[in-house]
């Protein structure tokens, strides 16, 4: 009977513990699907997030062949760092056929060396983004001139064809010592509309009343007995080509090329050649007041700048796009809009890391600042995208 009772006990003993370590074990059962839920739901959301962030882009851009090294050099950063996910394609085909892209709504993006009428850019709608600055360099080809120095009514003269020899008095006069040929002076420069030749010919028009009269400054212009070529590309590789030859050239090209340049006399009566240091201290001199975005661009200039070391064929470069970008014509989902505004955005800033190595000068806080304001004002369908 003990024995039995001892038995029944250990039975209900067994009985009464053995729900207890199956309560422990649907605790740990429960505790685990719950935790399992938990990171579930945690990478569904993230898994959203991340969704979103990486939605495969693509913007279009195209316009001036100035900034264009640069530019294509900021896609193709900006695309690895987006895993991929925002590609920007950039044409070029010179400022003119940028500014009838944009204003066509044929691109979402246009770059332009020559800033819009206000009359334009408030019809339009469009607003600028100094985006870098370069340098125009007087680019040539005379076989055995290794050093060649210039002033502004010289190369004046010669662009109007006043001066068409190499050994001619003005040229030597600049050039004390050096042994000048009597070849003929080959003159190229832009067959496109060109935001190149809009900076190149407003220098001259700055420093030669004559030229100014005659000529003016323009995206084009009815240059006197020269040879034309399309694109920075294209006067680079004519000016290679073509012995006593001198053109026009955005400094990256001339550089990237082995092509020689000639210094310039500066306002200060300086000879200076140009590099990213010259062209950001003629923008220093010459930029303290800027307009907004949205504001008249046309007057602003960093030619001929005061300064000791300014380059005198200086110039902001600039991103065109539309302040609202929500419209029916050109089709820009909301995604691809915060993409645009996102890469304009690192462009002027972390993008600006780039532009010396490239030979572009990188811009000044007080640009930077008229940027940032220009991106925030930015709309999609009434909303401002930052």
């Amino acid at each position: 009977m003990a024995d039995s009772k001892h038995n029944e006990g250990n039975a209900a003993e067994e009985q009464i513990a053995m729900p207890h370590r199956g309560g422990r074990s649907s605790l740990l059962i429960v505790g685990a699907i719950v935790v399992v839920l938990v990171l579930v739901v945690a990478a569904f959301a993230l898994g959203l997030f991340r969704g979103s962030a990486k939605e495969a882009v693509t913007l279009t851009g195209a316009g001036a062949t100035f900034p264009m090294p640069l530019l294509l050099k900021w896609a193709d950063s900006y695309y690895n760092q987006t895993d991929h996910n925002v590609k920007v394609n950039y044409g070029g085909g010179g400022s003119g056929a940028g500014i009838t892209q944009i204003e066509g709504k044929h691109v979402d993006f246009a770059g332009s060396d020559a800033p819009l009428k206000y009359s334009d850019s408030t019809s339009y709608g469009l607003v600028h983004i100094p985006e870098t600055l370069g340098a125009v360099v007087v680019a040539y080809n005379e076989p055995g001139v290794q050093s060649l120095k210039l002033d502004g009514p010289t190369l004046a003269r010669i662009f109007m064809k006043n001066i068409t020899a190499w050994d001619d008095p003005a040229i030597a006069s600049l050039n004390p010592g050096v042994t000048l040929p009597s070849d003929q002076i080959t003159v190229v420069v832009r067959s496109d509309s060109s935001g190149t030749t809009f900076v190149f010919s407003g220098y001259l028009a700055t420093v030669s009343p004559e030229f100014a009269l005659l000529y003016g400054q323009g995206k084009s212009v009815s240059w006197p007995d020269a040879i034309g070529a399309s694109g920075n590309p294209g006067v680079t590789q004519t000016i290679l080509t073509t012995p006593h030859s001198i053109g026009y050239i955005e400094l990256a090209y001339a550089k990237t090329n082995a092509v020689q340049s000639a210094q310039l006399k500066n306002l200060d009566g300086n000879f200076v050649f140009a590099s990213p240091e010259n062209a950001s201290a003629a923008a220093t001199e010459a930029s303290s007041s800027l307009p907004a975005g949205d504001g008249d661009w046309s007057q602003v200039s960093i030619l001929n700048a005061p300064g000791a070391n300014s380059y005198p064929i200086a110039s902001f470069t600039y991103i065109l796009v539309y302040k609202e970008l929500y419209n029916d014509q050109s089709k820009m989902n909301k995604t691809a809009a915060e993409a645009l505004v996102q890469f304009l955005w690192w462009a002027v800033h972390d993008g600006q890391a780039y532009s010396s190595g490239l030979y572009y000068a990188p811009l000044p806080a007080n640009v930077v600042s008229v940027d940032e304001a220009t991106l925030n004002s930015i709309t999609y369908n009434g909303i401002p995208i930052r």
